[in-house]
């Protein structure tokens, strides 16, 4: 009997016990399902959230940056550019300076005049009266060698400012396309970050039906944020390029700008032949046309310091007027008593010549000679960048071309095509979600390496222009 009662004793005990554990168990679950709900309320309300300011900032971005039918096209930015650019207005007017003084230049030396008078002091008065003036002949070619100087400096100066403009022009179409770039970089990442939010919806649903664990979900919305922090990062490269093509063009940063036109088109635009490239730039290049000019400043200085050595002389004519007399007095023609005095009238002539026996101008001649021989190896050595510059731009353009065409098709359909499956056997059960996250990351690091590929492209034909100083740089 107590045997009995001390194994049903022990089975009540038991019971209790199990009643008891059974009872925390679903008070741990309630707690942990409440978690959940409550963690899983805040990731909606966090990627609810991120999709609606990733919605929000891809329109207000796309806005901000690109207007196709409005927009300033590259054609439209470069006319902007040569119209309002500071440092091409600065030596504009200092070619409008030069040919100031080229206009100073052939200007005739003034005539001289030159008065004077004596006076005695204590005596009978006596004194004089002269004026002569005197007109430089500028002899020797002095004037027409001032001429040749001065028209040398104005060439070099409308020169340098044609070489900026071709300069600039190349600096705007490159920034354009760098700017265009980024931007496409913006959009890339504001797609994937939309399909991202999109796929954190699904994963939500599938923690909420149990389907899922709870860290997939954790894992996704790590990958949304970073998303998002490269989104930022992208959006300031995009304003810091537009704010650097403003500077540009000669607007002010506040000044509301959008572009438009199509990076693949921009890309695509023919180049000119190697050899019709080099023979341009060597006839046409601002730059080496400068070269040349200053060789031809050098010779006009050469001739302006032998013409200057030689002898020059100034015309003078004047007239004299004298007055003399003695301290006594005499008799005139109709007999009256008068002062002794003469009053006497005189006209001068004659000529000033400049003799250069000791100064010839030596050291000028031999300064202006060194200048030229300067020049002259300027040239030669511009004439061989001209020929390494435009073949180096070829061959970085058909290197370029070339990478391209591999990345699109060779390497971004592929890389889609990886994603789209590994995310296809994500649903099927066969692959981790990081797995996913891994193959998405490579997919936009490919997205990127394209536009950069395009971009080298589009520079790199750039380069082509400026070099060659192609017709295509500067479209009127």
């Amino acid at each position: 009997m107590r045997k009995e009662m001390k194994s049903n004793k022990r089975k009540t005990q038991l019971i209790l016990s199990l009643a008891l554990l059974l009872a925390n168990i679903l008070q741990f679950a309630q707690i942990a399902a409440a978690q959940q709900q409550q963690q899983q309320s805040f990731w909606s309300e966090e990627t609810e959230k991120n999709t609606d300011s990733s919605a929000t900032a891809t329109t207000s971005s796309t806005r901000l940056f690109i207007d196709l039918q409005n927009g300033l096209t590259a054609d439209g930015a470069v006319a902007l550019g040569l119209e309002k650019n500071g440092e091409l207005q600065a030596l504009r007017k200092e070619a409008e300076a030069a040919r100031a003084l080229v206009k100073q230049a052939r200007l005739r030396a003034n005539p001289k005049i030159d008065a004077s008078g004596t006076r005695e002091i204590g005596g009978m008065g006596d004194g004089s009266l002269m004026v002569e003036g005197m007109l430089p002949l500028e002899l020797g070619g002095r004037r027409a060698a001032r001429i040749r100087v001065a028209e040398a400096e104005a060439e070099i100066r409308e020169l340098a400012a044609a070489n900026q403009k071709r300069l600039l022009a190349g600096e705007i179409r490159s920034k354009f396309g760098e700017a265009l770039a980024r931007i496409e970089k913006l959009d890339l990442l504001e797609r994937i970050l939309s399909n991202t939010n999109q796929g954190y919806e699904i994963i939500s649903a599938r923690v909420t039906e149990g389907r899922t664990p709870p860290l997939e979900q954790n894992q996704l919305i790590v990958e949304v944020n970073r998303l998002r922090s490269l989104r930022e990062s992208a959006e300031g490269q995009a304003e810091n390029a537009v704010f650097e093509l403003k500077n540009l063009i000669g607007m002010k940063p506040e000044e509301p700008l959008r572009l438009s036109g199509s990076f693949e088109n921009l890309v695509a635009a023919d180049v000119p032949a190697l050899d019709a490239a080099i023979e341009q730039a060597l006839l046409a290049r601002p730059d080496l046309l400068g070269a040349r000019a200053t060789e031809k400043l050098a010779l006009a200085r050469i001739e302006q310091a032998r013409a200057e050595a030689r002898p020059d002389a100034s015309l003078k004519l004047g007239y004299q007027r004298m007055r003399s007399g003695f301290p006594l007095s005499g008799i005139d023609e109709m007999g009256v008593l008068s002062p002794i005095e003469n009053r006497m009238n005189f006209l001068t002539f004659g000529v000033e010549i400049d003799l250069p026996v000791r100064n010839r101008n030596q050291g000028m001649i031999e300064a202006a000679t060194f200048e030229r021989e300067a020049a002259q190896r300027r040239i030669e050595f511009g004439e061989l960048t001209i020929r390494r510059e435009v073949n180096a731009a070829f061959a970085r353009y058909t290197r370029a071309v070339r990478s391209l065409s591999i990345f699109q098709n060779g390497v971004r359909n592929q890389a889609n095509a990886n994603l789209r499956v590994v995310w296809q056997t994500y649903e099927l059960g066969r692959r981790n979600l990081s797995d996913y996250i891994a193959e998405e990351r490579r997919f936009l690091d490919v997205e990127n390496e394209l536009v950069d590929a395009r971009l080298e492209t589009y520079q790199t034909r750039i380069e082509i222009l400026r070099a060659a100083n192609a017709p295509g740089l500067i479209k009127k």
